[in-house]
């Protein structure tokens, strides 16, 4: 059976590229543990837009969704479920709210694993959820073609109870003797519960969830303001490919995470520098209007209504509508398309 000790980590010559996003994530980190001490009651709606954000992107990855408007209201708690999608969206609301308001209290354990588990499903299929899976399952991809692939075979289910186990007790050992960059565990420890796959369904999401857990049980909180959710499903054909790579001789224990390191810490990174982007708008003291185009300036391409109001939380919607149009009767951006379909561009000059 596959084992696991990340003792082993220590040992291990870490590529200068990996130490490169690692050094940079922590001086952000440094950077915004301050500012949020200070400038907490200013990051709320960050907060709100994050959560729902997260919600909507983890269950797409996986073919489970909802209308924008929909998805808003089942996490605002502003309605009820329609249908199984639904049920399943409100299932990760609530266990992405747990580990906000709690993961100080959630240890990393089996057991601790399959409430949450029970909790996603509490909706959709009470009897399902929290407990490991009884039959053999398997990694596949699926793309917006239609069409999937089975990128690995996971363990089978008489050996994940004691891989689970393992994995957790490895994982805390380290974690406790704190001799190995966190980063490096975390996402280690990701790789290898998505390898070992103990359900019958819900791994992906259950691994996004024990992600954003685990970063904030080690000081990493700027998932609770950026979706990591939402940028992985932006660059899900990527996402799918370090995975298949990373797994290869994972059952041997001869496989290389390097391929998965690095994108999940671009991943964090890149929430990190927009979390920055937006606190410097926060902080700049700027009309609504300069705010706005401010933000559409150094935007390529088509951008939306909601996009600007994902970066400039503090705005109302209105006021946001308001300053697009002065923009737009300026010259300096163009409208196009109609009714939902609606977006704008910047003028060049």
């Amino acid at each position: 059976m596959r084992s696991f000790n990340y003792s082993k980590l220590s040992n291990c010559t870490v590529d200068t590229e990996v130490l490169g996003y690692i050094a940079k994530i922590h001086e952000y980190k440094g950077r915004q543990e301050l500012f949020v001490r200070q400038k907490k009651d200013k990051l709320e709606k960050l907060v709100e837009i994050a959560k729902i954000q997260s919600t909507e992107s983890s269950n797409k990855i996986e073919g489970i969704v909802s209308t924008n408007t929909r998805i808003k209201q089942l996490v605002q708690d502003k309605t009820t479920p329609r249908n199984r999608d639904e049920k399943e969206i409100m299932g990760y609301r609530d266990v992405l709210n747990i580990v906000h308001e709690n993961y100080e209290y959630i240890p990393v354990t089996p057991n601790y694993i399959l409430q949450l588990h029970k909790y996603l499903y509490q909706y959709s299929n009470p009897d399902f959820g929290g407990k490991l899976k009884n039959t053999q399952n398997y990694i596949v991809a699926n793309f917006a073609d239609g069409t999937s692939r089975t990128l690995f075979t996971p363990l089978s289910p008489v050996e994940t109870p004691g891989a689970v186990q393992e994995l957790c007790d490895t994982f805390n050992k380290a974690m406790g003797l704190g001799e190995i960059e966190p980063l490096l565990l975390i996402i280690n420890f990701i790789k290898d519960f998505l390898c070992i796959h103990p359900f019958n369904d819900g791994n992906g999401r259950m691994s996004r969830l024990l992600t954003t857990l685990l970063l904030y049980r080690s000081g990493f909180v700027v998932c609770k303001y950026i979706s990591l959710e939402k940028k992985i499903e932006k660059t899900k054909d990527t996402y799918y490919d370090v995975l298949e790579q990373s797994s290869e001789k994972w059952n041997e224990g001869k496989n290389d995470n390097t391929s998965f390191v690095k994108y999940l810490l671009g991943i964090i990174l890149s929430a990190y520098r927009d979390f920055e982007e937006r606190l410097n708008l926060i902080d700049d003291k700027l009309s609504a209007l300069e705010m706005v185009e401010k933000v559409t300036s150094s935007r390529l391409g088509k951008f939306t209504k909601s996009d600007i109001q994902e970066e400039c939380p503090s705005l109302a919607r209105q006021t946001i509508e308001k300053a697009l149009k002065q923009l737009c009767d300026s010259g300096k951006i163009k409208k196009q398309g109609s009714g939902s379909g609606t977006f704008y561009v910047r003028v060049l000059v």
